[in-house]
């Protein structure tokens, strides 16, 4: 098999992982006119999206897709009829190479699937990093996926050579991972995620430490992991509980949702149709709160535990309550305009700047970038007060609501 039908292969098997961002990691160039690759502001890996909204370009591919696992949501799982191909170590090196050379990239996203063993598997993902980096000097991104259970040392040396590592945690219950996925052990997982955290912690002390010696590396993006979204029965709550203990537990940089899509062949224990994509967007949203707003889960998620579809998670917030509304943004902490639907964290620390020199009026909201048509009901302006009827109608919700659209015939 040549490498381009690998490639289109392993790259189209790859797809299914969404755990890819590139944000995070340290600042390296080659603008000394050694090696090859930067990380620098405005480059970046893989198509999807920085903090700051940036397209980020990437190589994301399989190092295999053939897997001694049988995973029943997995398109790549043993028994599935797939076509399977192998790159060899030298194959990525010189794809990731020649991509960059060519600046279709800027970085690699790779993982693969488990063949041999898991201390083999992860040999050779390591192996197209240490050569990348050894005998490339590659400066580029590099996002390697940790095999569970493999040896320790080999996590080590992956974490020299990355700038992220990530293991997924695949499902939201463990129930539900013995039931789809019986030879992966969540216990094992989870010890991974214990181990790069106390490497990480080690890494961030050294970095620390008022010492001559050189900085200890390991994976300065930090890791990251996934949970398959619409699979089994979990709801949102349930989730969103299993994100905030993993945020908690191992200092995750990020948790990615990925709504389950159906496979070929599919088992009959799975779903035959995907949730919708509107569900994944909402868990995001909810992250986000948990994140940087300063949300618990109780209070994201209400007692039907599952989050709306046709409001925000934020929006939804404070329409449950309203008694805290309506806010006064001129003279409120930063902890409650972070509450306030429409209110971003950027645009909360441009108000609490500008309300240091003057009073924030109606026509200011424009110049601070916050859409007026969500947040003016939730606030009160030195020139705008909502009414109380306006705040306690039952019709509010309404306004933020979607509008119905006709749907055509297709024809």
């Amino acid at each position: 098999m040549d490498v381009q039908r690998k490639l289109e292969i392993l790259a189209d098997a790859a797809k299914y992982d969404a755990s890819c961002a590139s944000s995070g990691t340290e600042k390296r160039d080659s603008s000394d006119g050694k090696g090859m690759g930067s990380t620098a502001p405005g480059m970046g890996i893989c198509h999807s999206y920085a903090p700051d909204g940036r397209c980020i370009s990437l190589l994301k591919v399989l190092l295999t897709n053939a897997c001694n696992y049988d995973c029943l949501y997995c398109v790549n799982r043993a028994s599935s009829n797939v076509p399977r191909a192998r790159f060899t170590i030298d194959e990525v090196v010189k794809l990731t190479l020649d991509f960059y050379r060519r600046n279709y990239i800027e970085g690699l996203f790779l993982s693969s699937g488990i063949i041999r063993s898991p201390d083999y598997t992860m040999e050779q993902v390591v192996s197209v990093a240490r050569k990348l980096r050894e005998e490339h000097h590659f400066r580029g991104y590099i996002h390697l996926k940790t095999i569970p259970e493999a040896d320790d040392a080999l996590i080590a040396e992956a974490g020299k050579y990355a700038d992220r590592l990530s293991i997924n945690i695949e499902m939201p219950q463990e129930t539900s991972l013995q039931q789809f996925a019986p030879e992966k052990d969540v216990r094992a997982i989870r010890r991974t995620m214990g181990r790069l955290r106390l490497k990480l912690d080690e890494a961030e002390d050294s970095r620390s430490a008022k010492t001559k010696a050189k900085p200890q590396r390991f994976a300065p993006a930090g890791q990251s992991t996934q949970m398959i979204v619409g699979a089994d029965s979990a709801s949102d709550h349930t989730i969103l509980h299993t994100s905030a203990n993993l945020y908690g537990s191992y200092r995750l940089r990020r948790v990615y949702y990925s709504a389950f899509s159906p496979i070929p062949d599919a088992s009959r224990a799975l779903p035959l149709v995907q949730p919708p994509l509107l569900r994944e967007h909402r868990l995001y949203q909810a992250d986000w709160l948990m994140r940087f707003y300063g949300f618990d889960v109780g209070e994201i998620v209400d007692d039907s535990a599952m989050l709306p579809l046709d409001i925000d998670p934020k929006l939804a917030w404070a329409l449950r309550h309203r008694d805290r509304f309506p806010l006064d943004v001129n003279r409120a902490s930063r902890e409650e305009l972070l509450r306030v639907p429409g209110f971003g964290t950027k645009a909360v620390e441009r108000i609490i700047a500008t309300r240091r020199t003057t009073t924030i009026r109606l026509a200011d909201l424009a110049r601070l970038h916050v859409p007026r048509h969500k947040a003016l009901p939730f606030i009160v302006l030195s020139d705008h007060r909502p009414s109380p009827h306006r705040l306690d109608a039952a019709g509010l919700i309404e306004r933020f609501k979607p509008k119905a659209t006709q749907l055509g015939f297709g024809f």
